[in-house]
């Protein structure tokens, strides 16, 4: 067994305002290249990073699912700029972004070009990963999920020396996310959590890592989206839940919620934590057949007592529909998705990467069956 922990985790409530110094003692970088989107620059969060910092280039452009034309961009202005290191703040857009972006200011060409696994010539230079939600673990993998939009896929860019150097994570940074971004990005991290552990390639090391994952969410989930401004444990056991939930799957893989969220994302341009949300309680039904023991093992780590399996991995997915709908997340109809359009959905789902990952096979039919059932779910 293997164990992938490359990054350097500095955790702790108002962690952020010791950035001058952290950057000082980890990198001695004298210039840095911000990776951000507008919506954190408008929140004042880009403030206190660049008001902390003397020679810093901001890039603010960044999508909500990051695009191969928007990243180009940014790589020929940080090859001008050419500083000593990147800071992805944000969710997992900017930092996804921010460690594509690295990899551009070090090689020439397109993003496009370093589609797969290890393709770079050179090693990006080093990025510091700055969480703004309690979601995406990017800041822990050394993957870059980037959208073609002529291709409408979304790309993955992944290489061991893409894992950012430092990630930098402070649950004060959720103070003021609002509670439908908290339960997408929350859900979103416990689907990494689940899936890590019911994977093919999970191992015991990654499965330490999701169980612990897997307990702190589902126990701080609805205190955070409740009222996440009041409460500091919610924060930290969301936030430390979430990348916990990076580095299990990291270290193993995803599944077919993953599959369907990615394939809707790429043709549509839809959110990824709703899109995780919807299908996680579809997939789970589809896999029971083989994963009962495992989801009832996370049925007793969300507090689920029930002693015999089949009935316990059932209450299990009946527990996150329920967290779902309290919680108000947007259900599959209201994505306003066709059935003429899931051939499309399920044949880029099929065709994922991380498909035969799943612990149940999932062909082409089985796709289309899944994405049925989520239309007429209620």
């Amino acid at each position: 067994m293997n164990l992938k922990v490359p990054t350097k985790i500095i955790f702790g409530s108002g962690i952020l305002s010791r950035l001058k110094e952290i950057i000082e003692e980890e990198f001695r970088a004298s210039r840095v290249f911000l990776v951000t989107d507008k919506g954190i620059m408008d929140s004042g969060i880009g403030n206190l990073v660049l008001s902390q910092l003397e020679d810093t280039q901001v890039f603010d452009e960044i999508e909500a699912n990051p695009k191969s034309p928007t990243v180009d961009r940014a790589g020929e202005q940080v090859r001008k700029d050419k500083p000593d290191l990147v800071v992805g703040l944000g969710g997992g857009s900017p930092m996804d972004a921010a460690k594509a972006i690295a990899l551009l200011a070090t090689n020439k060409g397109h993003i496009k070009d370093y589609e797969g696994k290890r393709k770079y010539k050179f090693p990006p230079l080093p990025v510091l990963a700055i969480p703004t939600t309690c979601g995406t673990g990017s800041e822990v993998t050394w993957v870059s999920v980037i959208t073609h939009p002529e291709r409408r896929f979304k790309m993955s860019i992944k290489g061991p020396e893409m894992f950012p150097a430092v990630a930098l994570v402070d649950p004060d940074m959720l103070l003021s996310l609002p509670p439908p971004l908290i339960a997408s990005t929350g859900m979103d991290a416990l689907t990494h959590a689940i899936e890590a552990y019911t994977v093919k390639g999970a191992t015991e090391f990654s499965n330490n890592f999701a169980r612990q994952a897997i307990e702190l969410i589902f126990d701080s989930l609805p205190d955070a989206f409740e009222n996440i401004k009041d409460n500091k444990k919610a924060r930290e056991r969301i936030m430390s839940g979430s990348t916990l939930a990076g580095i299990a799957f990291c270290n193993s893989d995803v599944g077919a919620v993953h599959c369907l969220a990615e394939a809707c994302g790429g043709l549509y341009d839809l959110p990824h934590g709703e899109l995780n949300s919807i299908f996680l309680p579809q997939v789970l039904e589809f896999n029971l057949p083989v994963a009962k023991t495992r989801y009832a093992e996370i049925a007793r780590l969300a507090g689920i007592q029930e002693k015999d399996e089949s009935l316990a991995s059932q209450e299990l997915v009946h527990k996150i529909k329920s967290m779902t709908r309290v919680m108000n997340i947007p259900s599959f109809q209201d994505l306003g998705l066709e059935e003429s359009e899931f051939p499309d959905i399920a044949s880029a789902a099929f065709q994922n990467n991380s498909n035969p990952s799943n612990p149940r096979e999932v062909r082409y039919e089985d796709y289309l069956e899944i994405l049925k059932n989520a239309l007429h779910s209620s």
